[in-house]
């Protein structure tokens, strides 16, 4: 830092000629026509314009720019702009700061209504998502398929998923009117579909109001405003799809007489957990215990939980051959697990003479099942992956796998009873 010179007036000459001392790293002259006005020239050979003043007993010094950016004239003049401002007590770096931090922000707002919603979706499916899973992943990317690819399989070419043409709009374009019809319009072809892609849409706009780079431009009500919620289709759980226990012995004389065995212990495996259907498809043989009889399954809302092995669920999970990593494997399937079950199960009710229930419907069996069977209604939540009701049980706890494993194993047998299937597990 250099020592104050003799104050003289600014010319383009005098600023042509100043340099830097021998032995010093910088030398100053600094201008009469505005004292607080100097410029430092550097040793090698860089020259800059400066402002220097007291502010709160302390040296403040800024660097302005270089000559050839400042005509002698303006650079006096935005010295003494600075000079009003210190000599109101205010530090001019701050204000600086701060135009910079709100041009910064402008430009953000700027850049973030131009991005299109599908930019921001493919940042989102790129994140870590821990308690996704493979086929939660890839109904995301079904909902916003472009479409018009080649299929792996077939000849028709792809179709545009749901979310496809929302995710062409502008982010900041998305409003609740604009989701409103979109949903007015998908509904009428695929009313299921069109409604499961709202809530994952709904998560996606809550994930962008967490970024900086697209929360500005995110209309947060565009999913949950009354417009759209009003176009949600109703769920359509059919009138009884869940077998009666009148219909338990038809259903596993049916069930059994399936050819593919995976196919055979899978639906059974249903029938005795109440698991969801992808869970129990990716059960692996990793997450089973047969020495402490439980299973550890992949739990779409909690990513895991482990529930008791029953002695006759046991037996029939280990007659299977072990193919692959998975319990229901199927070496011809991509995953490596079974898959179609339900052409399978369709043929073995029109078998047993039942109407249709679904796959799904024997998670809701296992839940009526469970209470005809007068097993606690906290355990069957627990088992299938339920919290209960507070109507149910005020106070909701988590059992240990010992009493559920005795609770499982007497709804086992009152299952097998109604089945008609004898069944004495190995007292060894």
């Amino acid at each position: 830092m250099g020592a104050y010179m003799a104050r003289i007036n600014f010319t383009a000459q005098r600023i042509e000629n100043h340099q830097c001392k021998a032995g010093q790293d910088q030398t100053f002259i600094w201008d009469a026509g505005s004292p607080c006005l100097g410029l430092g020239a550097t040793r090698n050979g860089k020259k800059s314009y400066v402002f220097q003043a007291r502010l709160h007993g302390k040296t403040l010094r800024i660097v302005m720019g270089s000559p050839p950016a400042w005509s002698i004239p303006k650079a006096r003049a935005r010295a003494n702009e600075l000079q009003v401002l210190v000599d109101q007590g205010i530090d001019p770096r701050e204000i600086a700061a701060e135009v910079k931090a709100k041009s910064a922000a402008a430009t953000l707002r700027e850049q973030s209504l131009k991005v299109l919603a599908r930019e921001a979706w493919n940042f989102y499916l790129k994140e870590p998502h821990p308690k996704w899973g493979a086929t939660h992943r890839q109904d995301h990317l079904n909902a916003s398929q472009v479409g018009g690819e080649i299929p792996k399989i077939g000849k028709a070419l792809t179709k545009p998923g749901p979310l496809t043409s929302l995710l062409a709009l502008p982010l900041n374009e998305i409003t609740a009117d604009a989701v409103a019809k979109w949903l007015k319009k998908e509904k009428l072809t695929r009313a299921t579909s069109a409604s499961n892609s709202l809530r994952k849409f709904n998560a996606f706009i809550n994930w962008c109001l967490t970024q900086p780079a697209y929360k500005t431009a995110t209309h947060a009500d565009c999913c949950t405003a009354k417009i759209v919620q009003d176009l949600v289709p109703p769920k359509k759980t059919k009138e009884g799809d869940s077998a009666e226990r009148g219909q338990l012995k038809s259903w596993f004389a049916a069930v059994q007489s399936i050819a593919n065995p995976a196919f055979r212990v899978y639906l059974q495996g249903l029938m005795f957990t109440g698991a969801r259907k992808i869970e129990f498809q990716l059960l692996k043989w990793s997450d089973v215990d047969f020495v402490n009889p439980k299973m550890t399954i992949r739990d779409k809302k909690t990513g895991k939980r482990t529930i008791p092995l029953t002695p006759y669920l046991s037996m029939l999970i280990q007659s299977l051959p072990r193919i692959n990593d998975y319990v229901f494997a199927s070496p011809a399937a991509k995953g490596g697990y079974i898959v179609g079950v339900w052409k399978a199960h369709s043929v073995a009710l029109k078998r047993a003479g039942m109407p249709h229930v679904s796959v799904h419907g024997l998670r809701r069996t296992f839940t009526s099942m469970s209470e005809q069977a007068e097993i606690p209604a906290g355990v069957s939540a627990q088992v299938r992956g339920h919290k209960p009701s507070d109507t149910i049980e005020k106070n909701y706890m988590r059992r240990s796998i010992d009493y559920l494993r005795e609770k499982q194993v007497e709804f086992e047998a009152w299952i097998l009873k109604e089945a008609g299937i004898v069944y004495e597990p190995d007292s060894n």
